[in-house]
Order: structure tokens, then sequence, then C-alpha cells
């Protein structure tokens, strides 16, 4: 929204004649409130910073400041270091089943969105001891590392930190789309896997790559994938966000119950 317009909207919506009640910020956040419910400030719309909507509506800076921290506690809005205060973008929440192998890819396509890939980081190099044991390789063997911020319809929602065997996948043979299409297309597809998924929260640097508060719970999620023979192609390390995803599995009862 045109901040001459957003202006024009929050005047017209009784901060200063009784229309709404409660204290000055609390009229405000409502107002504010107002405008996000009918779609007037979307999601990621960019709000004033403080003086400046303090002085265009003649109202105090503190004021502006305890109207957005009220509305940021509730979730409406949020903060984003450096860039300013931001309405927040909802995120619809996704189930993901943890006993059926796919790719980010593949599970987005199902449900009717977009996956898409950005490189943060492409390199080969020697493993890690750590990678070595995992892949099983020797020391001397090359393996790709491949680290990617994984989105939906442009919605920012993994980062995946994944180290490929160079014998299975060449530097330029994964980029933006699915890593299990690329290995498929190169003779060795990936037939299960085993996931261990971890409770964290982000770190600044992650938090700023997926769009969210310092802090912010997310999943890490440590997958090693076999080819059919049990060789190990990939070992990958991945970070979701706890806001947008729900994984679940479906359990039988034993015998012996």
């Amino acid at each position: 929204m045109d901040r001459t317009i957003l202006i024009s909207e929050l005047s017209a919506r009784g901060l200063r004649d009784g229309a709404l009640s409660g204290p000055l910020y609390k009229r405000l956040a409502q107002a504010l409130t107002g405008l996000i419910h009918e779609g007037l400030l979307k999601p990621g719309a960019a709000l004033p910073a403080e003086r400046d909507l303090a002085e265009a509506l003649q109202i105090g800076r503190v004021t502006v400041r305890t109207a957005y921290r009220d509305l940021m506690s509730s979730g409406a809005l949020e903060s984003r270091h450096g860039s300013g205060t931001f309405v927040s973008q909802k995120v619809e929440r996704m189930e993901q089943s943890l006993w059926r192998l796919s790719s980010f890819s593949a599970d987005m396509r199902s449900r009717g969105r977009s996956p898409a890939a950005r490189i943060l980081s492409r390199t080969v190099g020697k493993p890690a001891p750590e990678e070595s044991f995992v892949l099983g390789l020797g020391l001397d063997e090359p393996v790709l590392r491949l680290d990617r911020l994984r989105l939906a319809d442009g919605l920012p929602l993994a980062i995946e930190r994944a180290v490929v065997p160079i014998k299975f996948l060449q530097q330029d043979a994964a980029g933006e789309g699915s890593l299990y299409d690329a290995l498929t297309e190169n003779g060795f597809r990936p037939v299960h896997a085993l996931q261990r998924l971890t409770a964290v929260t982000l770190d600044p640097s992650s938090a700023a790559i997926l769009d969210v508060q310092p802090g912010a719970p997310a999943l890490l999620i440590e997958r090693v994938s076999r080819l059919e023979d049990q060789r190990v192609v990939e070992y990958t390390r991945s970070h979701y966000r706890g806001d947008a995803y729900d994984f679940v599995a479906e359990l039988k009862i034993g015998d012996d119950l």
C-alpha cells in the first residue's frame, strides 16, 4: 500500500475521535489490524518507520513503537533486522510423511506449489572425517557440497546442505532443480533413506536466509540416502522452518500388544 494511502486510511479510522476504544497505541494497533484483515495491507508489506508514521499522524513516536510491538507480539507484524517492520507472511502449515522418501521438489509439486532452489554455495573437496564415515568414502575421494535455499511459490522454507560423492554426481549436474532427479538421470537413484529429526533454534545467519527471526524454531533433519546396492549416495542436513512443517508418521500396533 502506498504510504500516502496508508496514512489516509489510518487517519480515517478514528484514531483521535473516539471511533476506536482504548489508549492511542491500542487504537493505532486496531486500525492496522483492520487494514491487514481487509487485505489492504498485504503479507510482506513494509510499514513506515516509527518516526515517519508518528510525524505523519501527528502522534508520539513511543505510541507507534508500542503499537508495532503489540502487533509483533500477536504475530501480525514482524521486524527484520536492518530492513524495518513488515506485515507477517502467513505460512500455510504442511504435513510431510516420515515413511515415504520424496524430494522437496516432488513434494511441493504434489501440493500444487511451485518449487525452486537458490544456490548458496557449491564446491568440490575432500570429505570431512564425519562425512567420510557416513558416506563410506576414503578421505581422499572428492565430494560435492551443495548448499541451497529451498522455496515454494517464492517463500523460503528450508536450507539444504547436501554432500554427494562426486562419482555419483558431477559438480554442474545439480542446481536449481531436484537433487534426486539429477541423481536418477545420472543412473544413481536413491531408493531408501534414514532420517533423524531434532528440534533446534535458528542462528542469526540461517534465520536471515529463511526470512524469520533469530532463535525461531526449526527442525534439523539429517538424511542418509542409499542406492539399491546399499551404497550411500547422499548425506544431507536440512533446516526446515518450524512454523511451516508438521512431520507425521503412520504407526502399526505390534502383535505383542
